[in-house]
């Protein structure tokens, strides 16, 4: 009898732990920017933090994305990518930001995932043909839309998506 209870408990706590773990944590400070010097820094999320009394503005500030991108190779696009490395504020807090330039005559932004976060798409102009396919559970599903200037359209956390 116990040995049953014992399994029912720990069948129930690992099937519990699963949706524990399965985004990341809360944060436990307001932010924390990276910074490379390892001396003055404390290690969080494979990054060191600077200092907060030090964290200024332009920490979180990255002036870049107004330039066009060079289209001028084999895929016929190119990302200009705003992460941790690029833009120090990013740091811990699960966001990140590209621009994505496309050759006039068409371009590929070959399928990917992104494990741990919603990818949400802007066309500021011109037309984009996008998707993704949805997981085992719906039966790996194609959503896809063509979008037009001004339109939004969100990619699902870890869905593989063009």
């Amino acid at each position: 009898m116990k040995t049953t209870y014992f399994l029912v408990a720990f069948a129930l706590l690992a099937f519990a732990s699963t949706f524990a773990f399965a985004y990341d944590p809360s944060p436990l400070q307001d932010f924390c920017v990276a910074i490379n010097d390892t001396k003055n820094g404390v290690f969080v999320n494979g990054k060191f933090c600077k200092d907060p009394k030090l964290v200024v503005a332009n920490d979180f500030f990255l002036s870049r994305f107004d330039k066009l991108g060079n289209t001028s190779n084999a895929v016929g696009s190119v990302v200009t990518p705003a992460f941790v490395e690029q833009l120090l504020g990013l740091n811990t807090l699960g966001v990140s930001l590209v621009r994505i330039d496309f050759a006039p005559n068409g371009g590929l932004n070959a399928p990917h995932t992104h494990p741990h976060g919603t990818e949400i798409l802007v066309v500021l102009e011109g037309t984009l043909f996008v998707g993704f396919v949805s997981s085992n559970q719906d039966s790996n599903r194609l959503f896809t839309k063509v979008l037009n200037k001004g339109d939004v359209f969100v990619f699902p956390i870890g869905m593989i998506h063009f």
